[in-house]
């Protein structure tokens, strides 16, 4: 798994941001699916949260989707999930 470091530059580097904190389930996730929608195929997005359900069900819904979940920071709030469209 890659640093901390290179973590947060890929987090900083993502093709949108989108910020998700102080939202609560089911919220986030459907900004993310909103978001998601308007991207191109292979576009990355960063979601900020600090709702702790978002470990659970970004996860899920990248699996259900059919995008891929590159990385995700849940030690710390705030959380971040660096998401590429499709997989």
């Amino acid at each position: 798994m890659a640093s901390d470091a290179s973590n947060s530059e890929a987090f900083a580097h993502a093709n949108y941001q989108l910020d998700a904190m102080g939202l609560r389930c089911p919220e986030p996730v459907m900004m993310v699916r909103l978001k998601v929608r308007k991207m191109e195929e292979g576009e990355t997005v960063c979601v900020t949260a600090d709702d702790p359900s978002t470990a659970r069900d970004i996860a899920s819904f990248c699996r259900f989707m059919q995008h891929t979940l590159i990385s995700a920071q849940t030690d710390n709030i705030p959380y971040q999930y660096l998401i590429r469209k499709g997989l």
